[in-house]
């Protein structure tokens, strides 16, 4: 700032300079003086000095027009390129924060080109436009008043011309008499009363030459008197006028260059800012950072699979051969299915009974423990959502501490409000502080569950050994290990998002000896379709022969009702917000057909107006169970 000042001083210092050396040559050479005669030539140049003046205000309109125009395409420019919501998780890599750097910047940039735009029009376009406006005024006054005086010296010399014509006229006709008044007297034959008429006449010319004479001789002072005022006074101080009018637009046209190129300096240093802001944005790129974000948003956690062990076909049973052939395409599907899992689609079940489960999808299509991502990106997905959580828990307590901080303060004074009009959005906070509270205690569950998982359980070399050597992985809640079906099906299933998926598998084996279940519906009591362990015997799974069928066969079965296990009573009223779920009135009385299994939430069933049965989870901290002994 302090060398846009001392710039400034200068300039005006030489402005000063400049004037005074105006000034002085001003007074050596006037127009007045040297340019007596040229009244109309110096007309003509006042008036293209003038046009020149509005020249440069048009000049200065369409750069205005320029400069708001580049303004607002840079500001468009800057809206179009803005990183959209889908692409914000790429937010998190250098050159993705540098390009929103230099967008900011560049919209900095049309900032300051619109503050060039304004002080141009507010501070140069309308100072030319009144200046040009005042010497049209000031010009047209001169030029009227060097007219009127051109105008009485014209009069004044044809007043002279005349009397000059008079006065030879009167001269010649005295003289004419004179001649006959000479021969008149000399001619004899004359009476004497005709002499002395000539004589009368004689002196009657003579007189009228004097007088013309007289005329002329005043009407030539008084012109003389009059052309050497015009031309020593009158005239040079209308050119005089001129002259200071052409000097006051040529001064005007040096000011507002000057001051149009102050403008344009005074956002120099903000527009280098910019600048400097564009450079360090695109020196904070780093490709090694960016790669290992790259590594930390894609690695799956799994290991390589192991070398392919040799098969000697010769050394199998013929019996055994064609399990051998299912058992490899298995294999095949399974490691595509790992390797581009994006391009697996999953089954549901038949009509998708009572829904599809608790584990509902999210708006972004995943998995609510997120299950079908990689260990790690689950993880990760799992730790966010549990630190998302935490942070409403901290906010919403710190809503309801503020609620009762005001509510004490309403009884200790009545007149400030009534308490029960906060009682309600108390009862309103603890119901959402418990709902939060659940869903935390739900994901820090998926989150220990995705860290117990073991690693090479996931890998698709684990997942063929485990085919080849007829072994079963129960899948539990957090997608750590996935059901694999003889049949070779790639897909893994939809099952059940809860910890009691793994008991219930661990049930079905007792009551089975081994695992049966091969048709690739989900086992969790979400679905409907699993066993649970309140379910009656034979109704849960199915057997291998209706597997046979195929992938593609669907039958509409009917499924038997699970026997209550006791009736519960809604403390709360509860929104169904998840798939699986169902809603209840406060005080409604429900059947409870299977028990919290410590993930809180308890499968309950009423009856509804079509005779038929309603089946869903509900919270357990909003039920009051009563079970059967």
């Amino acid at each position: 700032m302090a060398s846009n000042s001392s710039s400034r001083h200068s300039s005006n210092n030489k402005l000063a300079e400049s004037e005074n050396a105006a000034a002085e040559n001003s007074n050596n050479m006037s127009w007045g003086t040297e340019l007596w005669d040229q009244n109309d030539n110096l007309a003509i140049h006042t008036n293209r000095g003038i046009d020149a003046l509005d020249k440069y205000a048009n000049f200065l309109r369409d750069r205005v027009a320029i400069e708001t125009e580049y303004a607002g395409k840079l500001r468009r420019l800057v809206k179009n390129y803005q990183p959209k919501k889908k692409e914000e998780e790429d937010n998190e890599f250098t050159s993705m924060q540098a390009f929103r750097n230099l967008l900011k910047e560049v919209g900095d940039l049309a900032g300051q080109r619109e503050v060039v735009s304004e002080s141009l029009q507010l501070q140069i376009i309308q100072g030319v436009t009144l200046l040009s406006k005042t010497l049209r005024d000031d010009r047209k006054k001169c030029l009227s008043d060097g007219a009127m005086l051109q105008q009485n010296l014209t009069t004044q010399l044809s007043s002279l011309e005349r009397a000059k014509r008079n006065y030879e006229k009167a001269y010649r006709d005295s003289e004419k008499a004179v001649d006959n008044y000479k021969k008149a007297d000399m001619d004899l034959n004359l009476s004497r009363a005709e002499v002395e008429r000539y004589k009368n006449i004689m002196t009657s010319k003579i007189q009228q030459s004097d007088d013309a004479k007289n005329e002329y001789a005043n009407q030539l002072q008084k012109t003389n008197n009059l052309q050497q005022q015009h031309f020593s006074i009158l005239l040079p101080a209308v050119l005089s006028r001129l002259q200071e009018l052409d000097e006051k637009r040529t001064r005007g046209i040096r000011e507002f260059i000057i001051g149009a190129a102050e403008v344009e300096s005074s956002v120099a240093p903000i527009i280098a800012r910019c600048m400097e802001g564009i450079v360090k944005a695109g020196e904070s790129i780093n490709e090694k950072e960016d790669s290992f974000k790259v590594i930390e948003r894609y690695q799956s956690g799994f290991t390589p699979p192991t070398d392919i062990p040799f098969e000697d076909l010769s050394k199998l049973d013929p019996d055994s051969l064609q399990d051998h052939y299912s058992n490899s395409m298995s294999n095949h599907l399974t490691m595509r299915g790992t390797m581009s899992a994006n391009k697996i689609k999953k089954r549901v079940g038949i009509f998708n009974i009572f829904g599809s489960n608790k584990n509902s999808l999210t708006a972004d299509g995943q998995k609510e423990d997120f299950s079908d991502l990689p260990p790690n990106q689950q993880r990760k997905k799992l730790q966010a959502k549990i630190a998302e959580l935490q942070q409403k828990i901290a906010q919403e307590t710190n809503a309801r501490d503020g609620l009762m901080k005001m509510k004490i303060v309403y009884e200790t004074n009545s007149s400030l409000g009534n308490p029960m009009t906060v009682e309600g959005q108390l009862n309103e906070s603890e119901h959402k502080l418990e709902k939060l509270k659940i869903d935390l205690k739900k994901f820090q569950g998926y989150f220990e569950r995705a860290n117990q998982a073991q690693v090479a359980n996931n890998s698709p070399q684990a997942n063929r050994n485990q085919l080849q050597n007829g072994h079963r992985t129960s899948r539990h809640s957090n997608g750590s290990a996935d059901d694999h079906h003889d049949e070779g099906d790639d897909q893994p299933d939809d099952a059940g998002s809860l910890s009691r998926s793994g008991s219930e598998d661990n049930v079905a084996q007792i009551q089975n000896g081994h695992n049966n279940n091969n048709n690739g519906s989900s086992a969790s009591p979400e679905s409907g379709l699993g066993t649970s362990h309140t379910s009656l015997p034979g109704s849960g799974q199915g057997s291998a022969n209706e597997n046979a069928i195929g992938e593609d066969a669907y039958f509409e079965t009917e499924v038997e009702p699970l026997q209550p296990l006791g009736t519960c009573r809604a403390l709360y009223p509860f929104e169904a917000s998840s798939e699986g779920s169902i809603p209840m009135n406060e005080g409604e009385e429900l059947q409870v057909i299977e028990i919290d299994q410590g993930d809180g939430w308890t499968r309950v069933r009423r009856a509804n107006d079509s005779n038929g049965w309603d089946e869903g989870f509900v919270p357990t901290s909003y039920i009051e169970c009563t079970l059967y002994a």
